[in-house]
């Protein structure tokens, strides 16, 4: 729908489908990034933190360019298949990228000593890097 009755269809059509990554972006920033629900009390807090949570979006799409390949399938549940990557694949792989160099920071120095077996704890860094 247009208020510009000059408009073709397929220019409106066009004109939403730009519209909606945006609203994407959106969507996402305030999913993963918490774009506004801060909870500070004062407004100049509020003013100096949303605009520093863009940069905190840009950055992770930059490394998990990276970190992420053209074969790298995204991440789904098995009744939802996704064709593309998300920003949630993006986050995710930048956590698992973080957080799989601290697994065994703590670790005594004999490295073949494993409490846990390593396949599964990557496994489970995984999972939760998908789940926070």
């Amino acid at each position: 729908m247009s208020t510009n009755t000059e408009f073709e269809p397929a220019q409106i059509i066009a004109y939403f489908v730009r519209r909606w990554q945006i609203e994407v972006t959106f969507a996402e920033t305030r999913a993963h990034l918490g774009v506004e629900t801060q909870r500070q009390w004062n407004g100049n807090a509020i003013i100096r933190t949303t605009p520093s949570l863009l940069p905190v979006y840009s950055l992770v799409t930059l490394w998990a360019g990276d970190v992420l390949s053209q074969t790298t399938r995204p991440y789904a549940a098995a009744w939802y298949r996704k064709t593309d990557l998300t920003f949630t694949d993006a986050i995710g792989a930048v956590r698992l990228v973080l957080w799989s160099d601290d697994l065994y920071r703590h670790s005594p120095s004999n490295l073949e000593m494993h409490k846990i077996p390593p396949g599964r704890l990557v496994r489970m860094a995984q999972a939760l890097c998908f789940a926070a």
